[in-house]
């Protein structure tokens, strides 16, 4: 993900990892489904949005294969459903 959304140096490196590690954490204290990737790929566009490095491009690729796939697999699983 790192290579693709942004170049990474260490400092920013581990930012992007202790802030995915505190909001997963967070999230499960709370109950909260979150998924791992999301919340890194989130992490790593802040830093790179920060540093300048950000590819806004990789990043809306990914963002739009997001809001697709709930409404693919939805509609994925109802056209099974109603085979079986």
């Amino acid at each position: 993900m790192s290579h693709g959304i942004s170049g990474l140096d260490r400092e920013s490196g581990i930012a992007a990892n202790l802030v995915t590690a505190s909001l997963v954490l967070v999230a499960s204290k709370l109950g909260l489904p979150v998924s791992t990737t999301h919340v890194a790929v989130g992490a790593i566009g802040g830093v790179g949005a920060d540093t300048g490095r950000l590819d806004r491009r990789a990043l809306g690729t990914i963002l739009l294969s997001w809001l697709l796939t709930l409404p693919a697999a939805a509609t994925l699983a109802w056209s099974l459903a109603r085979i079986g």
